[in-house]
């Protein structure tokens, strides 16, 4: 697999460890991340109850999990730690200046206390506007509006999302402790490595609630109840909540083709990060194998596959199997659930933070 000299497979599947959980509960993920790393998530704790804190940058191609992860880092940590994704900064802050809302104000002030760049702030906010087209948004306000969400929530760990997110914003990356005075904590790149086939069917498959937004696949996580529509001859999840048909996003059926040039520009990040000294890199794998998943993970920390098949009663039968795919290199592998995931990050901070 690729990196594999670097970093070898992570193993999950543990001796004395024989309880099948159910990774789709919180109760049986709460038992399963104490069962496969309750020392670890001991010491973090301990480590966040004498006030430290760190930042994780998190590195990824789109649809790689980053937002699920730290979802459930703070599902086991609770809310000392802060998700600050550089993307929805930006999409909040232009809503907030295009719509003239009230916080407007207050923004525009932090801005012109903190911003510090090659081009004007009129010009930059016109940028981030996009009122100039011969001018690209400054990496410099990018930070800015991160400072600022860093603001509101003092003394918290630290996931960013977005940042770095061109070859240009990597030096920025490393010191951006030192540009923010985010006191002297350590500092991690945490790079995804997710094989290109697990992106494509994941967009492909993708569905929302129309209500709510919860996301689900109709080929890799299923809802519990599903119907066929006789005229249009296909398969719908249902809500779990709202009990409504889910949708797809427009454009979604391309798969990963819609947004390659943003993947070849995440994977040449996150090859780059390899050269970067003085800075510690964490690799998370989505994915092992199919000749050593055996050996390595449990069954039920692997991404199953769902079909479906019509009943002359009208209910529909949801069929699980073993999902595999290819990774970049022409291996055959089993895609891992995130809380797998999880227990290699979470083993990983407690070893770099020296714990």
């Amino acid at each position: 697999m690729k990196y594999e000299k670097e970093f070898p497979l992570f193993k999950t599947k543990m001796e004395g460890v024989n309880e099948k959980f159910d990774l789709s509960k919180t109760e049986d993920r709460s038992r399963y991340f104490q069962a496969k790393a309750g020392d670890e998530i001991g010491k973090l704790k301990n480590f966040f109850a004498d006030g430290n804190t760190f930042i994780a940058y998190l590195v990824a191609k789109k649809s790689a999990g980053k937002g699920t992860y730290t979802k459930l880092m703070k599902e086991i940590f609770g809310d000392v730690i802060e998700h600050i994704s550089a993307g929805d900064v930006v999409r909040n802050t232009y809503k907030i200046f295009q719509e003239d809302l009230p916080e407007k104000e207050e923004i525009m002030k932090y801005l012109q206390e903190r911003y510090r760049g090659y081009m004007s702030l009129d010009d930059a906010v016109d940028a981030l506007l996009g009122k100039s087209q011969d001018k690209l948004l400054p990496t410099e306000l990018i930070l800015t509006l991160i400072e600022r969400e860093i603001d509101k929530v003092p003394r918290k760990t630290l996931f960013i999302d977005g940042l770095p997110r061109d070859m240009d914003q990597i030096s920025y990356s490393l010191f951006f402790r030192n540009l923010i005075n985010y006191r002297q904590d350590p500092d991690f790149f945490v790079a995804i490595d997710i094989p290109e086939s697990i992106i494509d069917e994941r967009m492909k498959y993708r569905v929302v609630c129309p209500i709510c937004q919860t996301p689900r696949n109709t080929k890799l996580f299923a809802t519990q109840d599903v119907e066929y529509d006789e005229k249009d001859k296909k398969f719908y999840l249902l809500c779990d909540e709202h009990k409504v048909r889910m949708i797809g996003k427009e454009g979604d059926e391309a798969g990963i083709e819609s947004i390659r040039e943003r993947t070849d520009r995440d994977q040449n990040l996150i090859d780059k990060l390899f050269a970067i000294h003085g800075v510690p890199l964490i690799l998370l794998r989505n994915a092992i194998p199919v000749d050593k998943a055996k050996d390595y993970v449990d069954d039920y920390e692997l991404t199953p596959a769902y079909s479906y098949k019509a009943g002359k009663n009208g209910k529909v039968e949801i069929i699980e199997s073993p999902w595999t795919a290819m990774d970049d290199e022409g291996v055959e592998v089993n895609s891992l659930l995130a809380p797998p995931v999880i227990v290699s990050l979470i083993k990983s901070l407690v070893k770099e933070l020296k714990l």
